[in-house]
Parts: structure tokens; sequence; C-alpha cells
């Protein structure tokens, strides 16, 4: 998408960092930790161009910046340089009012939030895939921050168990507080490492705390850790290779704790946010080897791409693969005008293309294992 070119350049700078910089290109305004830098100059009511320091080279606190810089628009300024960097820690609150993003993305902060929860399309979309059932169990082993495990619990209408485990604290705790906003009973969170979430034991009662013995879940979601190269937008790059290599072995070592907690009958369901064939592809093909009790399901709803060559998938285990691959998406104009004419059906067909890069499979178990 491009985004508007006629704003005008104001005098007054602000310099964010690369992911406050993504925040404003989703929509959101500049708040105070996320400013790096700031004109000499600039008080409160400022109208100040707003830059993201894509490669993290401006000094904190610098009053200018002649580096790699990406205007994201222009705003009103609520704090003034001297406030900013004041060196208070609690100042958290928004530093500069966006009022002419280069994207047009409304902020949605604060709207409904007992009633909405905003996600990626493709971040819905693998929940209505598990389609989680009303009286059911089910784990989402890696929740944090709990997005899929409050639709999960929507869609059985609060009616059944949600277990949600994820290893950092803080995200667990945000997992919470997510469900109390909505008011959601079935949630029960938990702060726990997925791979040591199988237990063998049946003497040690934890009474329903992790681990879990064997066949304890009718329905599985794996959004497994992952290199994240599918989230848009991001203006920054910063893996490294061994980054990237490593999530492969430790998406292993959960989709076989997945595979073993799950029972016979029931619903695997494995995605990522990221576009590699290693995370994707090759880990249904070890899968599909490693585990013969488990049968590749096609998916519903299917608005993604089917999968991609290289990992020695059929034709026919590719098209029950989902994958969003947004580079697929021809570059378009923000300009209304240019979108008048269009008709509704390819406008839905492009909005349901041009999304994050994501990925689904679905699997169900025949057998015990």
């Amino acid at each position: 998408m491009n985004g508007r070119k006629n704003i005008k350049r104001q005098r007054c700078e602000a310099i964010v960092g690369a992911q406050c910089g993504n925040a404003v290109l989703r929509g959101a305004h500049v708040y105070v930790p996320g400013i790096v830098s700031t004109s000499k100059f600039m008080k409160a009511g400022d109208v100040t161009s707003v830059y993201s320091d894509i490669k993290g080279k401006c000094k904190k606190g610098a009053k200018e910046f002649d580096g790699t810089k990406v205007f994201l628009g222009n705003g009103i300024s609520e704090l003034s340089r001297k406030e900013i960097f004041s060196g208070v820690p609690e100042l958290k609150g928004r530093g500069i009012r966006m009022t002419e993003p280069v994207y047009l993305s409304p902020s949605f902060d604060n709207v409904l939030p007992r009633y909405l929860f905003l996600q990626n399309l493709p971040s819905a979309v693998v929940t209505h895939v598990l389609d989680p059932q009303p009286g059911e169990k089910i784990l989402d082993l890696c929740a944090a921050p709990g997005g899929k495990t409050t639709h999960i619990a929507a869609l059985m209408r609060d009616q059944g168990e949600v277990i949600a485990l994820d290893k950092i604290s803080n995200k667990v705790e945000k997992i919470k507080q997510n469900a109390l906003l909505l008011g959601l009973n079935s949630i029960k969170a938990f702060c726990f490492d997925g791979t040591k979430a199988l237990k063998f034991d049946m003497v040690e009662k934890a009474e329903g705390n992790p681990p879990f013995l064997p066949e304890s879940f009718d329905r599985i979601l794996l959004d497994a850790p992952c290199s994240g190269m599918g989230q848009r937008p991001n203006m920054a790059c910063s893996w490294t290779l061994k980054e990237v290599t490593s999530y492969q072995p430790l998406q292993r070592k959960l989709f076989t704790v997945a595979v073993q907690l799950l029972k016979p009958g029931g619903v695997l369901v494995y995605s990522t946010c990221t576009i590699t064939l290693a995370e994707n592809e090759e880990q249904v093909a070890w899968a599909l080897r490693t585990f013969p009790c488990l049968q590749l399901q096609p998916q519903d709803p299917q608005i993604g791409g089917e999968g991609m060559m290289g990992a020695g998938l059929s034709f026919e285990q590719l098209k029950q693969l989902q994958r969003f691959d947004p580079s697929v998406v021809p570059s378009w104009d923000t300009d209304i005008d240019s979108l008048r004419d269009a008709r509704i059906e390819d406008m839905i067909g492009l909005a349901n293309k041009d999304c994050i890069g994501f990925f689904i499979a679905k699997f169900i178990k025949c057998k015990s294992t």
C-alpha cells in the first residue's frame, strides 16, 4: 500500500524507535517511551514531523539526527522536549498525537474494550480452523498475549475449559487481564514452559494445573514461537541467520508435546506468523513422517493460498495448508478516488490478502500415540 505523498514536512522533528514506528503505521499515536529524540526547540502544541529510526542509530535525547529515517507523518506534540527527557521513569503517556499519518489507519485504542479485541485476519482465521466446541477442553500451548485464547473461549460461548500457557509471567498476566475485561470465565492461564507441559506420573495431583497427563485435550492450538518474518509493517530487519534457524528445533519440541497431549480423534492446529519454508511446510512434512497417527485435514475457512513447494509434500497436501503471503498482493494507492470504481468483491478479495504473512496447518489424531 502506498502512503500519502502530499504531507508537508515540518521544521520540528521527533525521532521514534522502529517498534514505535511500526505501531504508528498501524494507527497508533506516539507514546513517550517510543520517542528517541526531538528538535531542541520542541514545545507542547508544536506541529511535529515524526520519523522512524529504522537502523537504531539515533542516540537517546539527541537534538538532531541525520541518519537513515523514514517519515511517518505529522502530529501535535503534547509535551515539550524538556518534559519528555526529564528522566521521570513513570512518564509513559501520549507524547505526540498523530494528525496527518502517512497511512490512513484509524486508532482503535480504548474503543469498546469490553467487546472488541483487534487481531490480524489470519489470527482470527486460525481459531475458526481449530473450530472449538462448547464443553470441550482446549489447550493454547503458546498463548500470549491472549487474542486467540479469548477468541477460542468466545467461539465456545464460554462453555468448557480453555488452558492457556506461556512461560513469560507478565504476558500471562496480560492474558488474564484480557479474559477478565471480556468477561470470559472459561480461561485458565498459567506461567509454564510448553515444552514441559506433559507428565506421566498420575500420583502427583495438580488439580488442573500443568503439567498434564497424555491425551487430556480435545483440541490444541500451537501458535508456535517463530522468526516472525510475516509481521507487517516492519521497517527494521534485525534477524541473524542463527536466530532464524533456531526456531525449528523448538517448534518440534512443542509439537511433540502437543501430539501426546491430544486425545484420539482430537484436532491439532499448527500456525506461525512467518514465511520460511523451514518453519512451515518442512514442519508439516516432518510431523507426518514422525507421527503416523496424524492426518492432514482440509481447513474451513480457506482464505489464504495453498502451501509452498519445496518440502516434499504432495499437491493434494499443499492444498490442505493455508499460507497468507502479502508479497502476492499488487501495490495499490490509498487515494479514495482511485477506489470508487472498484467492485466490492475485488475490494474484499484484496483486503483478505493484504495482511500479515501467516501459515496454518490442521491435523487430526487418528489413534493413541
